[in-house]
């Protein structure tokens, strides 16, 4: 009897593909004010985070919470539309060149792109209207100037840089990140367990899955912009 291949068994929703409710303690984002001081209380170890988390409050006792960047400290004081290393502001309002993490998508969204431990990017320039960054896959992405962003480079590098001495110890890393570890190659499974998989060695051909094919079928490109290689 096949098994259910991995998209099949993660949209029933077991639990190996639920994630911890410790993983994500705290939703870390931007706060409403569009200026003001903040002074950093207290960093938090997240399960589900690579970088360390800033806990942060005002005068006001008005609380939120960011990736902390790198070197901050308990204490710190971090300026909404300041220019420092840790502070929050408009991407439209900063130069070329200026390293920033934790970039909005859509204004007031509370960051979507680059969040990782030790990750930055830099902005390229600015032309139409928007801002031009240059993303960590090499790729340049352009964005609103009222998204904001932390300025500096996200803490946390070299986190995982230590070995991981035992299966158990990266079992249980994965499962805080509901993902399912070990994974089994689709070329070395039985022809009935994927459609990658055959006993005949590892002839592998990129597959174009269609676009209407149910989840046991739908491996390999999904709906690819463009096949092959590209002509210079």
């Amino acid at each position: 009897m096949g098994k259910r291949i991995i998209q099949q068994r993660r949209g029933k929703g077991s639990h190996t593909y639920k994630t911890r409710n410790k993983a994500s303690i705290v939703r870390p984002g931007y706060t409403a004010n569009l200026e003001g001081e903040y002074k950093v209380i207290k960093l938090i170890s997240s399960v589900g985070h690579s970088a360390p988390i800033a806990k942060m409050m005002n005068a006001k006792g008005d609380l939120f919470y960011n990736f902390a960047a790198n070197l901050l400290y308990v204490g710190q004081t971090i300026k909404i539309g300041g220019n420092a290393s840790g502070d929050v502001t408009k991407i439209g309002d900063l130069k070329n060149g200026t390293r920033i993490f934790n970039i909005e998508n859509h204004p007031k969204d509370g960051g979507k792109f680059v969040r990782t431990g030790g990750n930055s990017v830099i902005i390229v320039s600015k032309e139409g209207g928007l801002v031009k960054v240059a993303m960590p896959s090499k790729k340049e992405k352009k964005f609103n100037p009222d998204c904001r962003v932390t300025l500096g480079v996200a803490a946390g590098d070299g986190k995982l840089d230590k070995p991981v001495m035992k299966a158990g110890t990266k079992f249980y890393i994965m499962k805080s990140k509901s993902k399912l570890w070990p994974r089994t190659s689709a070329v070395a499974m039985n022809a009935i367990d994927h459609p990658f998989g055959s006993g005949r060695g590892k002839r592998i051909k990129s597959k174009i899955a269609k676009r209407n094919a149910p989840p046991g079928k739908k491996v390999g490109l999904i709906r690819p912009s463009r096949t092959g290689r590209k002509k210079r």
